[in-house]
């Protein structure tokens, strides 16, 4: 289940476990708000997150392109080894922050 924090300035989404086909939409539609209330700091915490499907990316890439043309920040944070590697493998880490979980 995603949710959505106000910390100061920044907005953390806290994905679930799973980005795919069956929950992308939802996902999608769920952190909207988010969006629309001026997340331009903005950070996807997927310290739960254990599975990403191609859906999966494309809403973190719709979502990055929204925010940098907002002039804000985007970051992905907690990522597991993983997703990382999808995310590595992907190109993603070259054009976004993503941080690892620390162990």
């Amino acid at each position: 289940m995603t949710q959505i924090i106000k910390e100061g300035g920044k907005t953390i989404i806290k994905t679930g476990s799973r980005i795919d086909t069956m929950n992308a939409n939802q996902f999608e539609q769920d952190i909207q708000p988010a969006l629309k209330e001026g997340g331009v700091d903005l950070e996807m915490d997927c310290t739960e997150l254990t599975y990403m499907a191609s859906s999966g990316l494309r809403i973190i890439q719709k979502t990055m392109r929204i925010v940098t043309q907002l002039k804000g920040q985007f970051k992905i944070t907690n990522v597991s080894p993983e997703i990382y590697k999808i995310l590595a493998m992907t190109g993603f880490t070259k054009f976004m922050k993503v941080e690892q979980k620390k162990a």
